[in-house]
């Protein structure tokens, strides 16, 4: 994984001013769609990276250890050996970035990757995911007890009351509180934007995240009603593009990866930046890391 994103210090001036012009977001929105997507040897090329860009996940009432164990082989190898190796890329260790598990899984996913002989991350929602409403210090503990059985990436949801309400400094110290209770584990910041009502809420919130040291920003939990769309991927995007460039540091997948390389270039078409999220409802996810000035090229 690359290095961490230290955050920065709440800038509520920058927060206030946030206005997003609705209609050049679904005007942009509308012209990616358009984009001609890659035909035949190209196309499977993207797809392979579609496929290293993806957290392989189970989020179940009834996850057991033995689902738990056959996801992470399928995350091990997530192709055919045949149709890897009929594009010569049998010897070149393709996997999925990571799994993704319920905290109560974290043990079984972290045994059997290990038995694999995988350094693939396991990676837990917590924060009372999806909802996010139970007390913080349940929360807190829920993170640090995922990162004591072995998780690498850890999956917050924010509180949506604040956000809704335009709590930005309560939200920025709940998210600090989870970064510190993380550790060396990756932050992952869902915003559950199908519940922020605005595109400018999105935009403030996403801009939040990363002050707060969030590693990657993330649309949603796949419970909601709405969860990843292009039009809200271009606001997180472009909150990621202004933070970054604010830091002045030295920053339907094929769809995806054309809107991320459209709006943010090459550089972030790698594992350790931008992610898909495959369910096992087949929903698709989509979040952005917020760490490429950080990375060692």
């Amino acid at each position: 994984m690359s290095a961490r994103n230290p955050g920065t210090k709440l800038d509520l001036q920058w927060v206030s001013k946030v206005r997003v012009n609705t209609q050049a977001v679904l005007k942009r929105a509308q012209q990616i769609q358009g984009l001609k997507t890659p035909k035949k040897q190209w196309q499977a090329a993207w797809l392979l990276k579609a496929v290293t860009c993806i957290d392989l996940t189970t989020l179940a009432g009834d996850d057991t250890p033995s689902n738990v164990h056959r996801l992470c082989l399928k995350a091990v190898q997530p192709i055919r050996c045949d149709l890897l190796k009929s594009m010569d890329m049998h010897n070149k260790g393709v996997t999925t970035a990571a799994v993704c598990v319920y905290p109560a899984r974290v043990p079984d996913a972290v045994k059997s990757l290990k038995a694999a002989n995988s350094s693939l991350p396991v990676a837990s929602v917590a924060t009372g995911f999806p909802a996010g409403q139970t007390p913080l210090e349940t929360r807190l503990q829920e993170v640090r007890l995922a990162v004591s059985d072995g998780a690498a990436e850890i999956d917050i949801v924010i509180n949506r009351t604040l956000a809704i309400t335009g709590q930005w400094e309560a939200l920025y110290d709940e998210i600090c509180q989870f970064r510190q209770a993380c550790g060396d584990a990756h932050m992952k910041t869902i915003l559950a934007i199908g519940e922020l009502g605005t595109f400018t809420n999105v935009y403030k919130a996403s801009l939040v995240a990363m002050m707060a040291g969030s590693d990657f920003i993330k649309t949603s939990t796949g419970k909601e009603t709405v969860n990843a769309t292009y039009p809200v991927a271009i606001v997180m995007v472009r909150a990621i593009r202004d933070y970054y460039l604010s830091t002045d540091t030295s920053t339907e997948s094929l769809l995806w990866l054309a809107l991320i390389k459209e709006e943010l270039g090459d550089d972030w078409l790698h594992p350790h930046l931008f992610r898909l999220e495959i369910l096992s409802s087949d929903s698709l996810q989509i979040y952005h890391g917020t760490s490429l000035s950080y990375v060692s090229h």
